[in-house]
C-alpha cells in the first residue's frame, strides 16, 4: 500500500530511507560491507533485510538469526552497546562459530538500533583486513549517531519495515575514474602478454580483453556474464571461489595459480573494491601441488557458500543442549536455508515413531502421524529409518507414486526425509517439507544427507539431558514441601528456580512449619554444590532443623543442633541457612543465621531496607558454634523477604547493591498478590530468565487489623 510506511517528511518508503541510512553509514565509515538487521518480533529472531558490499548468496548463513545467537550482532542487542572485533584472531576467541563460517581477515562492528520505543534490531559493519584494528572516538561516534539516525527513522515511521525473503542489495555509490573507452586505452590492453579480466561483486565476468580469452581457452562472449569456476570446468572447484570469496570480504589483494589442462600454469591476481574486483591473468607461475586425477575428483563439487552453510549448520548443532532447542534451531536456520516451511522430528521408540517436535504442521495432523509403527507403509519414515537412506520427494505426484495416501494427510507438496542414525542404531527421523513443489539438487541432497547425521547426535544428546533433567527435577521436588501451611494472620508465598544450565540437583531447600495457633517458623538455606550428595544433605538438613523447631527449641538452639548432626554426618559439604521464629501474637520475629544472606524487612507503611542478623559460621565448619539470635518488631502488615544468594550474587556485580536495589522493589511491589511481588523480585535481577545458579525465595507477610494488604 504506497505510504504504508513512509519515514516522516515524505521522503519515500521507509524501506528506502532505511537503505540510503546503511549506505551512507558504510561510506561515512569507511567500511567495505554493512547489513541491516531487523527484530521480526512474530518469531522471534534477527532479520538481515538490507546489505551494502556483499553478494547476498555469502550471507545465507546469516539471514535469519535467533537473538541468543552467538554472534556480534545479537550481543551488541542484548547489551545495548557498540561490539568492536579488530582481527580474526579476536573473532575465533570470541565468536569461534562466526569465524569458523568467515574465515577471512576482516575488521566488524555491531550496534544496536535502539530507539526510543523499543529496540529495533542492529547494524553490522565490516573492514578490510589493512584497517587498524582498534575504533578510534570518531569512528565510535560516527557509528553510534548513524545507528540513532536509523532508529528515529523506525520509531517516527507510521509501520515496521518490510521484512522481505532475502535481504535487498544497497549499492554504495562509490567514486570510479573515468572510463576510458578509446581505441587507445583497448590497444594498451591487448599489447601486454597478459590478460585482464574484470568481475561484480557477485563474480561475474563483466570484461574480458582478448589475452585474457586466449589464456583461458574460451571466447570473450561466451565468458562474460558468467562466473569463471561455472564456465571454466578447469576452475570448478571451491578452492578457486574460496579465493574470490576471501577478496570481496577481506578487500585484500589474492593471488592463486592454477593449473589450465593439460599443462598451462595460470596466476590470478585479484585486486578488490567496493565496486568490483579487477584480474589479472598471467602465464606462468609456481605449481603449488599436483592436481587430483580427473577420476578422483567429485562429479559435482559442491558451491563454496552451501560448504560454509553447512560449517555453520553444524557448528550451531553442537550448541543445541534440549530437544527444544534442537527443534527450535531447525524450523529457526535449517528450515529457511533450504526453503523449506514445516518439520516434523520425530524419536524411534518401542518399535514406533514418537513425535517429539514439530513446526509448520496443525496439531490434528501432528496427532495423527503421532506414534505410527516403522513398519508402516503410509509414509516413508520408517522404510528411510530402515535402510538407512533419505528419501526426497520433488512433488505430490512423485510421493503417491509409492505411498499413495502420504500426499493427503499434511497437503505439503514436497518432502525430505532425513534418518536419523548414529553407529547403525536408528534414532529417529526427521522430516522437512515444502508447502509448493520443490525440485532438490544435488548439493541439497549432499549437505542434507550430512546434517542427517549430526542432527541425530544432537537429537541423542538432547534427550539424554531431558531425561538427566527431568530426574533432577522430581528429584528436587521430592526433597521441597509440596504445599505451605495455612496460618490465620500470615500469607505465604515461594518459588524454587534451577539453575538455567546443567544437570546436577540443586542444594537450596526452603519450608515454613507451623509450631501452634500463633507462631510459625520459616527456614531457607542453600547446601554447598549442586550434586546427589548436596541434595541429600540437603533433606537431612531440612528433616533436622523441622525436627528441632517443632521440639520447641529457640532458633539459636536450631542451628546449632542441626550444625552437630552435620558434624557427625561427617561431610565435607558446607551448608548457609536462616531460620525465624515468628510470634504472630506478640509481632515479634526472632532470627538465627548460619552465614546466609540478610532478609529483606518491608514494615507496613515504611521504607524496605536490609535486616542487620547477626550471622554465625557456616553449618558443618565448627561443631560447637555459637549462633546468636537477632530480635525484631513484626508489626501487621510486615513483609518480609527470604532468599538464597543466587538472587544477589551475579557475575560482574555487586552483591551489597543488588541487595540494595532488591529491597527498592519490595517497596514497589504489589500489595495484594505475593506471588507477583516474587515476579517482581525476580525480573529485577535477572531480567532474561538466565541464571547461573539457583534462586529461592520465600514471601511471608502479616495480616493487617482490618484483614487488608500491607
Amino acid at each position: 500500500m504506497p505510504g504504508s510506511n513512509e519515514p516522516p517528511g515524505g521522503a519515500g518508503s521507509l524501506d528506502d530511507a532505511l537503505g540510503v541510512a546503511l549506505a551512507d553509514t558504510v561510506r561515512g565509515t569507511g567500511a567495505s560491507i554493512g547489513g541491516l538487521y531487523i527484530i521480526d518480533e512474530a518469531e522471534p529472531v534477527l532479520r538481515l533485510v538490507a546489505l551494502c558490499g556483499l553478494p547476498v548468496a555469502f550471507s545465507a548463513p546469516w539471514q535469519r538469526l535467533p537473538l541468543t545467537a552467538p554472534v556480534p550482532v545479537a550481543d551488541a542487542i542484548r547489551d545495548d552497546a557498540l561490539v568492536c572485533v579488530g582481527s580474526q584472531d579476536e573473532m575465533a576467541r570470541r565468536y569461534p562459530r562466526a569465524a569458523a563460517v568467515l574465515p577471512y581477515p576482516f575488521a566488524l562492528a555491531a550496534v544496536p538500533l535502539s530507539g526510543v520505543r523499543r529496540c529495533w534490531g542492529g547494524i553490522v559493519l565490516m573492514w578490510p583486513a589493512v584497517r587498524p584494528r582498534t575504533v578510534t572516538p570518531r569512528e565510535r561516534g560516527h557509528i553510534t549517531s548513524s545507528a540513532r539516525r536509523m532508529a528515529r527513522l523506525l520509531d517516527e515511521a507510521s509501520s515496521p519495515p518490510t521484512v522481505p525473503d532475502q535481504p535487498r542489495v544497497v549499492p554504495v555509490d562509490a567514486a570510479h575514474h573515468p572510463v576510458q573507452t578509446g581505441l587507445a586505452a583497448t590497444d594498451y590492453l591487448e599489447r601486454l602478454p597478459e590478460g585482464a579480466l574484470a568481475l561484480d561483486l557477485e563474480g561475474r565476468i563483466t570484461f574480458a580483453t582478448a589475452t585474457a580469452a586466449r589464456l583461458l581457452g574460451r571466447r570473450a562472449d561466451r565468458l562474460l556474464g558468467t562466473r569463471p569456476w561455472q564456465s571454466l570446468a578447469w576452475l570448478d572447484n571451491p578452492v578457486h571461489e574460496d579465493h574470490y570469496r576471501t577478496a570481496v570480504v577481506s578487500r585484500a589483494p589474492v593471488s592463486f595459480t592454477a593449473l589450465r589442462p593439460p599443462d598451462q600454469w595460470l596466476t590470478f591476481q585479484l585486486y578488490p573494491d567496493t565496486s568490483g574486483i579487477s584480474v589479472r591473468v598471467v602465464p606462468g607461475g609456481e605449481r603449488t601441488e599436483d592436481p587430483p586425477p580427473a577420476a578422483a575428483r567429485p562429479p559435482a563439487a559442491a558451491p563454496t557458500g552451501r560448504l560454509y552453510q553447512l560449517v555453520h549448520l553444524a557448528a550451531a548443532l553442537t550448541e543445541t543442549v534440549t530437544v527444544r532447542d534442537l527443534v527450535t534451531l531447525i524450523a529457526q536456520q535449517i528450515l529457511p536455508a533450504f526453503g523449506a516451511q514445516a518439520l516434523v522430528l520425530s524419536a524411534a521408540e518401542a518399535g514406533r515413531l514418537k513425535i517429539i517436535g514439530y513446526h509448520g504442521y496443525p496439531a490434528d495432523t501432528v496427532e495423527r502421524l503421532d506414534a505410527l509403527s516403522l513398519d508402516t507403509g503410509l509414509t516413508p519414515a520408517g522404510q528411510v529409518l530402515a535402510s538407512g537412506a533419505p528419501a526426497f520427494f520433488a512433488d505430490p505426484a512423485e510421493m503417491a507414486g509409492n505411498y499413495p495416501r502420504a500426499p493427503q494427510i499434511s497437503g505439503k507438496q514436497a518432502w525430505a526425509f532425513l534418518p536419523l542414525i548414529i553407529s547403525g542404531r536408528p534414532v529417529g527421523c526427521c522430516i522437512l517439507s515444502y508447502d509448493h513443489p520443490h525440485t532438490f539438487t544435488a548439493d541439497e541432497r549432499a549437505v542434507l544427507t550430512s546434517l542427517s547425521g549430526l542432527i541425530a547426535q544432537a537429537l541423542d544428546r538432547a534427550r539424554l539431558y531431558d531425561a538427566k533433567q527431568r530426574l533432577v527435577h522430581e528429584l528436587q521436588r521430592a526433597l521441597l514441601p509440596r504445599a505451605l501451611p495455612r496460618l490465620p494472620g500470615l500469607d505465604v508465598a515461594a518459588r524454587y528456580l534451577p539453575a538455567g544450565h546443567g544437570v546436577e540437583v540443586g542444594g537450596d531447600f526452603f519450608d515454613v512449619l507451623r509450631l501452634d495457633d500463633t507462631t510459625a517458623a520459616a527456614v531457607i538455606g542453600d547446601v554447598e554444590g549442586h550434586s546427589i550428595a548436596a541434595a541429600a544433605l540437603m533433606g537431612q538438613v531440612r528433616t533436622a532443623i523441622h525436627a528441632h523447631a517443632t521440639a520447641g527449641a529457640a532458633p539459636g538452639q536450631v542451628l546449632a543442633r542441626t550444625n552437630r548432626l552435620l558434624a557427625d554426618l561427617d561431610s565435607e559439604l558446607l551448608v548457609s541457612c536462616l531460620y525465624a521464629h515468628l510470634d504472630l501474637a506478640r509481632h515479634q520475629a526472632a532470627f538465627a543465621s548460619a552465614g546466609h544472606v540478610p532478609p529483606l524487612l518491608r514494615p507496613a507503611h515504611a521504607a524496605a531496607g536490609v535486616l542487620d542478623v547477626e550471622p554465625g559460621p557456616l553449618l558443618g565448619i565448627e561443631t560447637g558454634a555459637h549462633y546468636p539470635v537477632t530480635t525484631t518488631p513484626l508489626i501487621p502488615g510486615t513483609t518480609l523477604a527470604l532468599y538464597t544468594d543466587g538472587l544477589v550474587e551475579l557475575p560482574g556485580t555487586d552483591a551489597t547493591r543488588t541487595t540494595s536495589d532488591l529491597a527498592g522493589k519490595l517497596d514497589t511491589g504489589d500489595g495484594h498478590d505475593l506471588e507477583r511481588l516474587i515476579d517482581r523480585l525476580v525480573r529485577h535481577t535477572t531480567p532474561t530468565g538466565q541464571h547461573a545458579d539457583d534462586i529461592t525465595v520465600l514471601l511471608l507477610r502479616t495480616a493487617r487489623p482490618d484483614g487488608g494488604p500491607a
